[in-house]
């Protein structure tokens, strides 16, 4: 039995819920969004220069294949 003065406290923390789950990290597409919004100039002017490199590498291809 229980001596007359001792208190039973509640478990101290939150269960966990079944509805909220825990978040997942963030996926590279998230990651990679988040930083080409932090460095917008850099990363527009890394895609120009790709979207330029890859057109001129078929226009090229193009041409030596007719």
């Amino acid at each position: 039995m229980n001596p007359p003065n001792s208190v039973i406290a509640p478990p101290t923390g939150d269960p966990p819920s079944p509805t909220t789950a825990p978040e997942a990290p963030p996926s590279f597409v998230k990651l990679a969004m988040r930083n080409m919004v932090r460095k917008g100039g850099k990363s527009l002017f890394h895609f120009t220069l790709t979207t330029l490199g890859l057109l001129g590498l078929l226009v090229g291809l193009a041409y030596l294949t007719r």
